[in-house]
């Protein structure tokens, strides 16, 4: 997405798609940064009516389609990086899937899971598909959840859940990433089926 401010400044971010491909409207998820130039703008200022530009998608590993397999779908997620896995799990929703999934997501307090409701909704309703949430920072009183980092043991149990190789996405920042792709294939997940997509440095003015 770029912005152009009206002496002519410009400025670019990218951001991950969170709907699903069957439906028109595009959503992104925007996760603010105080000091940065173009978050604060989108979740604050931005109006309906403004006119923005916008390219891409760009790029085309990070994928995945009902039509294309029926193995399983192993997600991981940290912070915002839940976006384009949500994109997944929506396009499996609406298409009526009922290929086995997991969502392992990786969040700073409870209040920073983002799409909170729907994925408690989305896990009570659909039998096939596992949701974890463990939360690294703070924690509720009554949370029941795992709190930490995402651990060896964690992963492990949740392939040997899906009980066959599953196509595995990590998104995330980078450290995120590279952690958690490493204990994917200490956990037994063939690297030919591990994707990954991360974010760089927080966006700073």
């Amino acid at each position: 997405m770029r912005l152009r401010a009206e002496n002519g400044y410009r400025a670019e971010r990218s951001y991950s798609i969170a709907s699903p491909p069957d439906v028109s409207a595009v959503q992104i998820t925007v996760d603010c940064v105080e000091d940065g130039e173009v978050s604060p703008f989108l979740t604050d200022e931005l109006m309906a009516g403004d006119r923005i530009e916008v390219r891409g998608p760009i790029g085309g590993h990070f994928a995945w389609s009902v039509s294309e397999t029926q193995d399983p779908l192993l997600l991981v997620g940290g912070g915002s990086g839940v976006a384009p896995l949500m994109c997944m799990l929506r396009h499996r929703r609406l298409r009526g899937s009922s290929v086995p999934a997991a969502l392992l997501y990786s969040a700073r307090t409870y209040e920073d899971v983002i799409y909170r409701e729907e994925l408690a909704e989305m896990a009570q309703s659909d039998p096939e598909l596992l949701l974890e949430i463990t939360l690294t920072r703070e924690s509720p009183s009554d949370w029941s959840g795992s709190v930490g980092r995402i651990q060896l043991r964690q992963v492990r149990a949740l392939i040997e859940h899906l009980g066959r190789v599953a196509n595995a996405f990590v998104c995330g920042g980078d450290s995120f990433v590279e952690s958690t792709a490493t204990l994917l294939l200490q956990a037994g997940q063939p690297a030919e089926f591990v994707r990954t997509e991360r974010f760089g440095a927080k966006e700073k003015a």
